[in-house]
């Protein structure tokens, strides 16, 4: 048991509610990773504070262990607490595209993590001059990693991930929109007009004929771990907590928005185009898959609606309930950066 009192970053929700704030619940989660990390074969340096990240959404402890380096411990709200589970899951199912946890209780969504190494953004931001080309190895292994995945989606569902599937995704907009606090009467009679637009987008997409697949819903550079020297090659991806099943090009609606922001427009095409690399040869042309990466970037505000309401019971992000999600709801009939 390390008995230093941890270092708290609470960012910008300093009055956030989360169970960390529950002294029992407290001692319940440490026991249970201490445990876990004892039977990992590890064991905690107890010279050194643990650090304790509280978000709306998460809480994260870091351990340290002798010998350095250090092992995660993750909490879910109930409605991201998949995230166990699906990782349990994914490192069966794509072992070398994701980590690999040390234990899961799946049923309250609790697991430790190990260390995963350098964070790309680290890479991007140490890397000088800003190059979008170092994008587009992780997009392709993403994808290829997401084509690996179509086989496993019902059983992902199955895990408690959300489905947002193409077919279904109409009445999931149309649920979102009529129970959206964020939005007045008058807006939300607006939004559920446009629910024929939203319904032939949906159906031009479904047209294409690329299956619905594991969608990370929140794919930028702090999700991903870059090569290391045991993993020369390869990218590692982790923080599923708001991920769904749904069109797979979806993923690409985060990720160019934060690739904007850091490479400028005229980067967007070649990333798209990288992540594209390994859907080709399924029949379709380029033009096409293009186009169904804009409908999809367009459809995955829905998802991303969503993704605010999973957060820990009576915890807020700072804004008025439901501002969030109604923002993404909006942002659905703006033009897509794709």
């Amino acid at each position: 048991m390390n008995d230093l009192s941890p270092t708290l970053d609470l960012g910008d929700y300093a009055t956030t509610r989360t169970p960390w704030d529950d002294p029992d619940w407290q001692r319940q989660a440490l026991a249970w990773a201490e445990r876990a990390v004892a039977d990992a074969g590890l064991r905690e340096d107890t010279g050194r504070r643990r650090g304790v990240r509280i978000r709306p959404w998460s809480v994260l402890v870091r351990i340290p262990l002798r010998g350095g380096g250090n092992a995660w411990f993750k909490a879910n709200p109930p409605a991201s607490a998949f995230e166990a589970g699906l990782g349990e899951a994914l490192a069966r199912w794509v072992p070398e595209h994701v980590l690999h946890p040390y234990a899961v209780d799946a049923g309250r969504g609790w697991a430790l993590w190990p260390d995963g190494g350098t964070l790309f953004a680290d890479v991007l931001d140490g890397a000088g001059e800003p190059d979008p080309r170092a994008w587009e190895e992780p997009l392709r292994q993403y994808a290829a990693m997401q084509r690996a995945l179509i086989p496993y989606a019902d059983r992902a569902e199955a895990l408690g991930v959300p489905s947002l599937r193409t077919g279904a995704l109409v009445e999931t907009y149309e649920r979102m929109v009529g129970r959206c606090a964020g939005l007045d009467g008058r807006e939300r009679a607006d939004l559920l007009a446009k629910v024929p637009q939203v319904a032939d987008w949906c159906a031009e997409l479904a047209g294409f004929g690329v299956p619905d697949a594991l969608d990370h819903s929140d794919l930028h550079e702090n999700q991903v771990f870059a090569p290391s020297a045991g993993h020369p090659d390869r990218y590692a991806f982790f923080d599923w907590g708001d991920a769904v099943v749904g069109h797979p090009f979806a993923s690409l609606l985060v990720n160019t928005r934060v690739a904007h922001g850091r490479f400028g427009a005229a980067a967007l095409p070649r990333l798209r185009d990288a992540y594209l690399e390994p859907w080709t040869g399924d029949g379709l042309t380029p033009a096409e898959l293009r186009r169904a990466v804009s409908l999809a970037c367009r459809l995955g505000a829905v998802s991303r609606a969503g993704a605010w309401g999973r957060l820990f019971p009576g915890a807020t992000t700072g804004a008025d309930e439901g501002t969030d999600a109604a923002r993404w709801l909006r942002e659905l009939f703006r033009e897509p950066l794709l």
